[in-house]
């Protein structure tokens, strides 16, 4: 363990972020923000203040350290505040002060009124309330005009803001990083499939969206996507705040717009591009693009899909589950698989199905469902919605119960009706 010196000198400074941003999103709402910010510190005790973190930075994450491993450095203490100026964190500040309110009439002029506050109906990081104004004695339930407030005190900050009292051994000018996880921030990935009016084979489409709520605007960044259940504890109380192969159509590898490749458990991809992504901003990118990918037309009959599955106690009702489902599913099955124009390991998004009209080339939406994080080489069975023309039938044909021994025994009938023109195989 290294020692520290004592205090020889105390020095204050404002940090700035001197390069690109990166950051690793993942898709439950979080990612890692990595920055570079210059430092010069002296010996001993330094004063430090990094402005513009985000809204929903977690204190508890941030890791400031020297990249090149060359400096020793401590953060003896930080404070992160992100209460970033407002009218309604203003008003909250002035509570039981009096205010000027300037108001326009209806003929565009000015004048100011006095009205004191009694409550600003502001709520650090909840829903705020009306505001409570007295003027001229009485009570209002709202501003009676803009309220002008006295300039700001010398602790008011207009963006968030990380403060350090950092120890260091030697004096020392480098470039630190700075890393720490926020919430606001989260990727999907959508899926659009395309078909023709006769035939398996479609055209696949993959992007990917990036949202961002974090608060804060990040410029050119370098952006990965993690796919995969990273496990994560949940404070109680909290509220909860998401390499192209050669089996894709043919292009230029060094320009994929995303690469991939595995990492721990999970899957990481890589953004080719970098990226600036405004606050409240969203974002899409195309991470893949295939043609000819086979996916069969499948026909599903359950008839007891209506009933669910029970693995509790025995139902003793006769009559429970003689109700037949009559709906047929329909279904695109394809393998992942290079062979099948595919084989990338597909992170979970919404799958959405056009298939099209010959008569005047268009397409049209014939259904769309859930994709889960899927393997390489793993079959995809995805419902896109119920038959029109094809009908089950599901009958009861023999029961047989005993009470005392908790045994039932049935018998069932299954039928299914093909009312298209042509012949269809209906799996049951």
């Amino acid at each position: 363990m290294k020692l520290f010196l004592p205090v020889l000198l105390a020095a204050a400074s404002t940090a700035a972020v001197s390069a690109q941003p990166a950051l690793t999103i993942y898709n439950q709402n979080f990612a890692v923000v990595r920055e570079r910010v210059p430092l010069d510190l002296k010996a001993g005790e330094n004063a430090v203040t990094f402005v513009g973190a985000t809204l929903q930075l977690e204190p508890d994450s941030v890791v400031l350290r020297d990249p090149a491993g060359k400096v020793q450095l401590r953060v003896l203490e930080q404070s992160y505040r992100a209460d970033v100026m407002s009218q309604g964190l203003l008003l909250a500040m002035n509570e039981g002060k009096v205010l000027d309110f300037l108001v326009r009439d209806q003929n565009a002029k000015e004048y100011a009124i006095r009205g004191k506050v009694v409550r600003s109906g502001y709520t650090p990081g909840g829903e705020p309330s009306a505001p409570i104004i007295e003027v001229e004695g009485k009570l209002r339930f709202s501003l009676p005009g803009e309220p002008m407030f006295p300039a700001l005190a010398g602790d008011g900050i207009l963006k968030p803001t990380l403060a350090w009292t950092i120890g260091a051994e030697q004096t020392a000018r480098f470039e630190a990083e700075l890393g720490y996880i926020t919430g606001g921030l989260s990727w999907q990935a959508a899926y659009n499939l395309v078909a023709p009016e006769k035939g398996d084979l479609l055209d696949v489409v993959g992007w990917v969206t990036v949202n961002n709520h974090s608060g804060k605007m990040f410029e050119q960044a370098s952006i990965k996507l993690m796919a995969g259940d990273v496990s994560r504890v949940q404070e109680k109380g909290a509220r909860p705040t998401a390499a192209m192969t050669r089996g894709l159509m043919a292009m230029d590898m060094a320009q994929a717009p995303v690469s991939e490749k595995a990492f721990d458990e999970f899957h990481l991809y890589s953004l080719a591009r970098p990226v600036t992504l405004r606050d409240r901003e969203t974002k899409q990118v195309e991470f893949m693009r295939a043609t000819g990918v086979r996916a069969p037309v499948i026909y599903v009959y359950d008839g007891a899909a209506m009933f669910g599955r029970n693995y509790g106690n025995m139902i003793r009702d006769p009559g429970y589950g003689t109700q037949g489902n009559k709906k047929v599913s329909v279904m695109r099955e394809f393998k992942n698989s290079e062979e099948n124009r595919l084989g990338l390991p597909l992170p979970k998004g919404r799958v959405r199905f056009y298939r099209r009209d010959d008569a005047d080339g268009r397409i049209e939406f014939t259904g769309e469902n859930e994709l889960d994080h899927t393997a390489k080489n793993e079959l995809i069975r995805v419902k896109t919605g119920d038959a029109f023309d094809v009908i089950g039938e599901r009958t009861r044909t023999d029961f047989q119960g005993n009470n005392r021994q908790d045994y039932a025994e049935e018998s069932f009938e299954i039928k299914v009706r093909n009312r298209k023109a042509d012949p269809i195989e209906v799996r049951v």
